[in-house]
């Protein structure tokens, strides 16, 4: 049997898939309906004081790349606009009628040790199973000195944390921004604060475009436009890199993480949870397709998980987050050369013009008897991948490995050594 319960810092779902806090989470309605179909827990859209929250139109903006519709989504939307009293009462009702599934309040108030001991103690009402700290939001509230605001200052971080944790009988969270020079940094301070643990990213500062028609940007608000947050399949890069940074930085390792981040399928989710992800929030992809996608989500972990002969997600759970290393540690003498199966070359030549205007000039086509197959001067290669990347046909073009006679050599030993022997290292680097 395959066992897809998860157990993040204490909160504890059936499946390691959350819905984020965003527009699906909005209401008690929206939250049953999604567990109904099979999502292990919800962040319930960040609530803040009574005071009225207003929004504007449009709201939400994208870009589509190669005919992907969505890849980049924006948004300037803040905290829910609903009353608290409803919100409060809703996340009561929905974590009477699903205990099992986990329901976690995220909160977003001034930076005062009283109005977050408020608002706990009003969240400890509804029997919420966590708290999400809302140090995120990049638009509108970080302008009030919430959100990123609070997110990029590790103080603020560590301050905000302690109050909450005066206060909350249960898990707490700290979402973190992306929008700082170093991760760690932020993390740290949460931790200090008593974090039981982190969720990250939350959206990446970014304006969509300008419309070269009208010369105003686009998705604006009466041709004005305010940088807004940036989620969507084509962050989960820069997503991955920082949940493994956390996983991997001793002052926070074992810290408990959920991951988010343009998470759409359940192959993102697993990559995430190898990299140190206990639990996996998704916002963008729901928003595109609706809550019915968590049954190819739950379906597929579990035939992966099957197939590797894992029977609990805590078998596999940072099992990659070990490989992520400082390039120093990476070994110099490691050798690729690219190969070319002219069996499923179309001669398009974009691997030859990529190679020899932008790249290491290692392709070359013989024109001669009407060739026009396109070879790897093997002698030149330096194994970049570039050739293989702008390849439009699957495994036409492979790196592979070569060996070098030498043993395993990392910047940080050659610089240990005095790096003596400059030439012969290059020598054997580069031939």
């Amino acid at each position: 049997m395959i066992d897809l319960s998860t157990d993040c810092a204490g909160i504890k779902s059936p499946n390691p898939f959350w819905l984020a806090s965003a527009p699906p989470t909005n209401s008690g309605e929206q939250v049953m309906r999604a567990f109904e179909y099979g999502w292990g827990g919800a962040v319930w859209k960040t609530l803040g004081q009574d005071p009225p929250v207003i929004n504007t139109t449009s709201r939400y903006g994208a870009i589509d790349i190669g005919g992907q519709k969505m890849a980049g989504f924006n948004n300037i939307e803040l905290i829910t606009d609903r009353p608290l009293e409803d919100n409060l009462r809703e996340i009561y009702e929905v974590k009477k009628r699903f205990p099992k599934h986990a329901v976690i309040a995220s909160l977003m108030v001034p930076c005062e040790r009283s109005a977050w001991h408020e608002i706990i103690d009003r969240a400890m009402d509804t029997g919420c199973d966590g708290i999400e700290l809302n140090f995120g939001c990049p638009h509108g509230m970080s302008e009030r000195g919430m959100g990123s605001a609070v997110g990029q200052v590790p103080d603020y971080v560590r301050m905000v944390t302690e109050f909450a944790k005066e206060r909350s009988k249960v898990p707490v969270l700290v979402k973190l921004t992306p929008n700082v020079a170093d991760i760690r940094f932020p993390a740290r301070a949460a931790r200090e604060g008593g974090a039981d643990g982190v969720s990250l990213i939350n959206t990446i500062n970014s304006i969509m475009g300008v419309d070269l028609n009208t010369l105003a940007p686009k998705f604006s608000v009466g041709g004005k436009v305010a940088h807004g947050g940036y989620c969507g399949p084509a962050v989960k890069p820069i997503a991955l890199n920082m949940v493994s940074q956390i996983a991997t930085d001793p002052p926070t390792r074992g810290l408990p993480i959920s991951g988010i981040g343009g998470i759409s399928t359940w192959a993102d989710a697993v990559e995430f949870m190898l990299l140190g992800a206990t639990s996996v929030q998704l916002c963008t992809a729901v928003m595109h397709y609706g809550f019915r996608i968590i049954e190819e989500l739950n379906a597929g972990l579990s035939d992966w998980m099957e197939g590797k002969g894992f029977s609990k997600t805590s078998e596999f759970i940072g099992r990659a987050a070990v490989n992520v290393v400082d390039w120093k540690k990476l070994n110099l003498h490691h050798k690729t050369v690219a190969s070319i199966d002219h069996s499923k070359c179309i001669g398009c030549d974009l691997c030859y013009v990529a190679c020899n205007d932008t790249a290491h000039q290692c392709i070359a086509i013989d024109r001669r008897k009407g060739n026009r197959k396109p070879h790897v001067i093997e002698a030149d290669c330096v194994g970049c991948n570039l050739c293989a990347l702008v390849c439009p046909v699957d495994a036409c073009i492979t790196m592979n490995n070569v060996k070098t006679g030498h043993k395993p050599l990392s910047w940080e030993e050659y610089t240990a050594s005095g790096m003596k022997g400059h030439k012969e290292v290059y020598k054997r680097m580069h031939g």
